[in-house]
């Protein structure tokens, strides 16, 4: 393979027809895996994308025990497995083709990532790039750690909360799966990027667009969009609402403690140059 040329070096057409090849490699990364996820249907919906509505699943089956040890029956969600329902003849191939795409993205996020850094690096400083070594590690771990708390944790909490929510005795709740699909599917890509904090913190800081007191400032304003989230989509009860909001604060602490962190290592080295 020729050496690439130095960034500095190439035209905008050249970089062009390198972030060309990068993203072909990512799309054929994405369709490759959401093939073998079309192929795997079985182990994909009844073991994973189903999993969360039903009662032997981890999290619903761990806090009915906790609920009966603590005497408290509001704990045992989704005792009763939720039915959902089909309304259009293409609908169930359709949420096949969508879930299949869904996996491939989550599994091949380490890769897309890998690609769109090999992308980024070049235009960087030494200094930059010794900075953010590990860069698609991290990224990687936090991403997955938040597609888990999406799914273990978010994601049969909402299926408990919005399939049995009702607004009149005399109006019936039937799920279609199109919706159920939506509801999960969304969770987890969400819960992955929120998962994303530290990272953006990072970045945000080390471009000099938040600082510490800023985070501190509006530590505030965080807890209360936390917790509201958090009690819109759990039961009505305390545990469940810490359940989601603790992992959520956590991140934002923990964003604090890396601004801090740059912020001093910023401050040393100017002092070092002076």
């Amino acid at each position: 393979m020729a050496k690439q040329k130095n960034d500095s070096e190439m035209s905008f057409l050249e970089h062009l027809e390198v972030m060309r090849w990068h993203l072909l490699r990512s799309l054929v990364a994405i369709v490759a895996l959401a093939l073998v996820a079309f192929v795997f249907k079985g182990i994909v919906f009844d073991r994973i994308v189903l999993a969360p509505k039903e009662p032997g699943f981890f999290t619903n089956s761990s806090l009915c025990r906790l609920g009966d040890l603590l005497g408290l029956k509001r704990l045992c969600i989704n005792s009763e497995p939720l039915m959902l329902q089909t309304v259009k003849m293409a609908e169930q191939f359709n949420m096949h083709i969508l879930v299949s795409l869904v996996a491939g993205v989550v599994v091949a996020f380490p890769y897309l990532f890998w690609e769109f850094w090999r992308f980024v690096v070049p235009a960087l400083y030494e200094k930059e790039k010794r900075t953010a070594a590990g860069a698609v590690f991290y990224t990687s771990l936090l991403f997955m750690l938040g597609v888990a708390f999406g799914y273990f944790i978010i994601a049969p909490l909402s299926v408990n909360f919005l399939g049995n929510y009702r607004v009149s005795e005399s109006v019936v709740s039937a799920p279609t799966l199109r919706s159920y699909v939506a509801t999960i599917t969304s969770v987890v890509l969400a819960s992955g990027i929120v998962f994303q904090l530290p990272i953006l913190v990072y970045f945000l800081t080390k471009a000099g667009l938040v600082t510490p007191a800023f985070l501190k400032k509006y530590r505030r304003h965080s807890l209360i969009v936390i917790v509201t989230l958090s009690a819109i989509i759990t039961p009505p009860d305390v545990f469940s609402q810490l359940l989601v909001a603790l992992p959520l604060v956590v991140l934002y602490e923990i964003g604090i403690s890396i601004s801090k962190r740059i912020i001093r290592k910023q401050e040393a080295e100017l002092q070092a140059e002076t």
